[in-house]
């Protein structure tokens, strides 16, 4: 397709995003306030540039029936693998993305920071954004599960789960520390571990 000038990209990045997180189209009023102007007639120029070039269409005599025709490809683009002590050729056409869009539009879904070292041997540290999923009941949780519990004593606590009738072992994964055994009755589970994030740069050693 023809290549946007700036401002014409600008306006269908926004359209892209408003359009996918409403599911219908904005007036020319609400596209005027996100591109910081006063008068309907620069939008309405974008707007037929955009459809001439194919990027976009409606029905003409119809409110809000703009459509985008070709949706940007979601998710981050896998290029290809990597081994430890080695390297692999990348992929030179890139058909597979990682697509997070879902995981970040749950509602259940929530962000803990990890404080200690209880975890790290499930490579797991000091600092990582952890993504729960809240739980409802013990039932939920499979052996093995790791989650965040609230146990009497001891606060809010992020172990590996098991559970032996009406006993639950939350077992950490650093050998400095014990097992903490609870009666399922006395545990207050908050969510099952989904994702972990570390978003922070790395220190180089020269």
């Amino acid at each position: 397709m023809e290549s946007l000038t700036p401002a014409q990209k600008e306006l269908y990045d926004w359209l892209v995003e408003y359009i996918q997180d409403t599911q219908h189209a904005p007036s020319i009023r609400q596209m005027m306030v996100a591109m910081n102007l006063r008068s309907p007639a620069p939008i309405q120029s974008r707007l037929e540039r955009l459809r001439n070039k194919g990027y976009i269409d409606w029905t003409d005599g119809k409110a809000r029936t703009m459509r985008i025709l070709h949706q940007p490809k979601k998710g981050f683009p896998i290029l290809g693998a990597i081994a430890d002590g080695g390297s692999v050729e990348p992929f030179i056409d890139v058909k597979e993305r990682l697509d997070l869009s879902e995981l970040m539009a749950k509602s259940n879904y929530y962000v803990l920071r990890v404080a200690g070292d209880s975890m790290i041997d499930d490579s797991i540290i000091e600092g990582d954004l952890v993504v729960m999923r809240e739980v409802s009941s013990v039932d939920e949780v499979r052996s093995s599960d790791i989650v965040a519990a609230k146990v009497p004593g001891q606060g809010t606590i992020l172990k590996r789960f098991y559970r032996s009738e009406n006993k639950v072992t939350l077992q950490p994964a650093n050998a400095k520390y014990k097992a903490i055994e609870v009666d399922v009755n006395s545990l207050e589970l908050q969510g099952i571990l989904v994702g972990i994030w570390r978003g922070r740069a790395t220190e180089v050693h020269k």
